[in-house]
């Protein structure tokens, strides 16, 4: 699988800005002034309680909300309240919470229909992501149904990538698993970090999410707290009492 394009852009710039950016639904605002960035091949991990906006913002940033104000930029472009549709041919995959998969279609046909869009090299890329979760190579046949909650996330992971994103936002991943599978997913999330892209990951399990995270952005009232590298947000006093139960 071949590692995303950051030829325009060194190490370590802004993959994704977000920049006093207004967002909520109808007329409810939820994001406030919200600025922050995940930089190129970093792991950043949104924290909060609930109602804190961490789902809005990944909605926000792949279009299904459209920003009232501030700037959202991709690789250096606006793109501010585009179609997601344009969005993942850009580099942007998402992988929402729920419904994540297509129940009734195979492995097979989950990671085909996650390169709906794509014109070439299709196949290579499938085979590519069956040797690195060799998981879903033993799965190939299966529906989505019949696999467990942990694998139906590496399968939404997979089928994420067929479109090698630049950058990857997964809104919870670890939701509703057993605690003995969610160090596994994690490991896969770490996977298509080394694969090179970049991730901005909303998680509810704090710790395990900072463990894992270069960096980690703390929200709350739909703006930002805290800010630090992650391990010193596991670190710090304050963070620790307000935000990952003492």
């Amino acid at each position: 699988m071949s590692p995303p394009d950051t030829s325009q852009r060194a190490r370590g710039d802004a993959v994704l800005s977000i920049e006093g950016v207004d967002s909520g639904y109808g007329d409810v605002q939820v994001l406030d002034d919200l600025t922050m960035h995940v930089a190129d091949g970093e792991i950043v991990c949104l924290i909060g309680p609930n109602g804190a906006g961490k789902s809005t913002v990944l909605k926000t940033v792949f279009g299904l909300l459209e920003p009232w104000s501030g700037s959202v930029r991709f690789a250096g472009g606006e793109i501010g309240g585009e179609d997601p549709a344009d969005l993942v041919r850009k580099g942007v995959g998402y992988v929402p919470q729920i419904d994540n998969v297509f129940g009734s279609l195979s492995v097979n046909e989950n990671l085909r229909m996650g390169g709906v869009a794509r014109k070439e090299g299709l196949d290579e890329t499938i085979t590519e992501l069956y040797e690195r979760f060799p998981l879903l190579d033993e799965k190939r046949g299966a529906t989505a149904n019949q696999l467990s909650g942990g694998q139906r996330q590496v399968l939404a992971l997979a089928r994420a990538l067929v479109m090698e994103p630049e950058l990857l936002l997964i809104d919870e991943p670890s939701a509703g698993l057993a605690p003995s599978i969610v160090d596994d997913v994690f490991d896969d999330v770490q996977t298509v970090n080394d694969l090179g892209t970049s991730i901005l990951m909303v998680e509810q399990n704090a710790r395990e999410g900072l463990s894992i995270s270069d960096r980690g952005v703390v929200l709350d009232q739909g703006t930002v707290r805290f800010e630090d590298r992650a391990d010193r947000l596991l670190d710090n006093p304050e963070v620790s009492r307000l935000y990952l139960g003492g």
